[in-house]
């Protein structure tokens, strides 16, 4: 063979070879996965993107109001144009959700905060009032003040357009102060279960959306964290939990888009919490084992709660303003004994027990406590909020029980006297010397009593036991109650499942408190306010005349009379307070009532199947 020719054999010998192995490279394997180094970076361009659509979509909204004229016709095509913008701009941010919720809970709060006042009260010389901009207030503009036959007036054009250029402006710094290649593995599976939980406990009862039209924005959260999901492929070692969650998450957006089901009234949300989000919490479970992740810290919610529904839920250090040990049985032991000691008082008379009876869900069954000028709270689930006394003016479990001594009406003593007191039983001593390294002090003293307050968050009602599904024995009435109550009756956008109070989920971080309108007396004719200030006698902040605490509702049918004053006595009366439409129902007008003043329009039928289901949070 000629030299010239085998050096040709040889050359066209490679050339297949290199062919063959990028013709290789181009043929997509089956079971290939995305080479993502950092997938936050890929999600922040997606973000980043979702923020500018909702910026575009705003100043549409802003515009298409610039046309209108007196002319009725006219008037009515800019506003529904107007409103299709607005409706892509909410879109837009419903899909930055999930993460601007959990990287910057601020800015997230502000622009989706309700349309009424804000007062941010950190003591007496700090105290600022603030209106209200972002997507609840132009929804409420541009929907429920807006007529749909035209003729919108100046003024909520005006307004309108204020409150958009502020939401621009924040949107717009978001967007210049963006990075998300900071975090971790961890933070994702944070905010992935923060936005599902999210969706079961605010999105799917109105609670941000004052118009009704919050279902669809469901359906957009949980295709975003579809979308979100594909860029942590890599990280499942097993690959069928990835198609597991593609396929659980398809389901709950086919759920949200039944055309059945999409109707706000009648959604059956005990089914989608039931067997979508309480599935989801399993599956978040398995993939946080599988990713193999060590968690930093715990969260409100534990980072291996396997329910929104258990005594294992929530993590007490989270709700504590000190850092928790080890809650023993014998701590609760000598807690209880404390909390039940009458030697404590000045005049050796009262107890904590004396208004927080446990046959009656720790409350006393009166109007007013003895010696009081409020009726005594239920201490169930005390321990899961972030503010304590119907007025909200203790920070912790421990300031409340200081308030408690301090009080001229209650022990009427002080920290040292109880002290001295506990040390001179010998029976406290030897307990606090096995349970407590430094003995008998006044932070032990509190804590024990403390702890013995934390017991009382048994999450053993029908409710718990039928969501986390340990039994199956709700009925359809109480199903409807429960799909009422987080629905239509509007109850739940202020007393957040699963704890049933204004700690408003999924972060946990504030307990929310309210106007109403609660009369002096249970009068529907010649109704008139009750003349405790509530909120205001704290900081003297006008705007917080007649605020009160949104208190739990579990094991509510054990802790009548109800209100702050004990004005109702049954559930019916109550149902019939809120049906009305709170006090300006009854005739109250109160310039900052935060309670919708609409009447609910529940029949009777449904104020039975509400109290039925108010019925199954009842603990064993």
């Amino acid at each position: 063979m000629k030299l010239s020719t085998f050096l040709l054999t040889i050359l066209s010998i490679l050339l297949v070879a290199v062919a063959c192995q990028n013709s290789q490279k181009e043929i997509p394997q089956k079971d290939s996965k995305k080479e993502i180094t950092n997938p936050f970076k890929e999600i922040e361009a997606i973000y980043l993107s979702n923020i500018e659509n909702c910026i575009k979509n705003l100043e549409a909204t802003k515009t298409a109001l610039n046309f209108i004229d007196k002319d009725t016709a006219y008037n009515k095509v800019h506003i529904q144009k107007s409103q299709k913008h607005y409706r892509e701009a909410r879109n837009s941010f419903k899909k930055i959700e999930p993460i601007l919720a959990f990287v910057d809970a601020d800015n997230y709060k502000t622009l989706n905060a309700p349309n009424i006042l804000k007062v941010e009260e950190e003591d007496a010389t700090n105290i600022k009032i603030i209106e209200p901009f972002g997507f609840q207030v132009l929804e409420e503009l541009l929907f429920l003040e807006t007529p749909q036959n035209g003729n919108i007036d100046k003024e909520t054009i005006k307004n309108i357009q204020k409150s958009a250029d502020k939401t621009l402006q924040r949107l717009t710094l978001i967007s210049q102060n963006t990075d998300l290649s900071v975090y971790k593995n961890y933070h994702f599976l944070w905010l992935f279960r923060d936005a599902i939980f999210r969706v079961a406990l605010t999105g799917i009862t109105g609670f941000d959306s004052p118009s009704g039209i919050s279902l669809d924005d469901n359906k957009t959260v949980y295709e975003e964290l579809k979308n979100y999901l594909t860029f942590f492929e890599n990280e499942f070692e097993d690959e069928n939990m990835y198609q597991e969650w593609k396929n659980s998450l398809q389901k709950s957006i086919q759920f949200l888009n039944e055309d059945d089901k999409t109707n706000f009234e009648n959604f059956d949300r005990y089914s989608f919490i039931k067997n979508h989000t309480e599935e989801q919490i399993q599956l978040w479970n398995k993939t946080a084992k599988d990713w193999n992740i060590d968690f930093p810290l715990e969260l409100a919610i534990q980072n291996d709660a396997t329910s929104l529904f258990s005594d294992s839920t929530f993590n007490l250090n989270f709700f504590s303003d000190q850092k928790l040990g080890q809650i023993s049985k014998d701590k609760i032991v000598l807690g209880k004994q404390l909390f039940n000691d009458v030697n404590l008082s000045s005049n050796k008379k009262m107890s904590c027990a004396t208004c927080h009876n446990q046959e009656l869900a720790f409350t006393d069954g009166k109007k007013i406590s003895e010696g009081q000028k409020r009726n005594s709270p239920t201490l169930t689930y005390a321990a899961l909020q972030k503010g304590f006394f119907h007025d909200n003016r203790a920070g912790s479990l421990e300031g409340q029980i200081v308030s408690v001594i301090n009080n001229e009406t209650e022990f009427h003593t002080n920290a040292e006297i109880i002290l001295k007191a506990v040390k001179e039983n010998p029976v406290y001593v030897k307990q606090f010397s096995e349970l407590y390294p430094d003995s008998v002090t006044e932070q032990n003293i509190r804590t024990a009593m403390a702890d013995y307050i934390r017991s009382f968050s048994p999450f053993s009602s029908k409710l718990d036991r039928n969501m986390n599904g340990t039994e199956n024995s709700f009925t359809q009435n109480e199903i409807n109650g429960f799909n009422l109550f987080m629905g239509k009756a509007a109850c739940a956008t202020c007393h957040f499942a699963p704890l049933f109070n204004g700690t408003v989920p999924p972060s946990f971080k504030e307990s929310e408190i309210e106007l109403i309108g609660v009369p002096s007396k249970n009068d529907t004719i010649n109704a008139k306010i009750d003349t405790d200030l509530g909120r205001y006698n704290v900081f003297q902040t006008e705007e917080r005349k007649h605020f009160f605490k949104t208190p739990t509702l579990r094991n509510i049918s054990k802790t009548a009379p109800y209100m702050h004053n004990g004005v109702y006595q049954t559930l019916e009366e109550v149902m019939d307070f809120y049906n009305r439409g709170g006090g300006a129902g009854i005739g109250i007008d109160l310039e900052y009532q935060t309670l919708p003043t609409e009447p609910l329009n529940l029949s009777e039928q449904e104020i039975k199947d509400v109290i039925a289901f108010l019925k199954t949070l009842d603990d064993e």
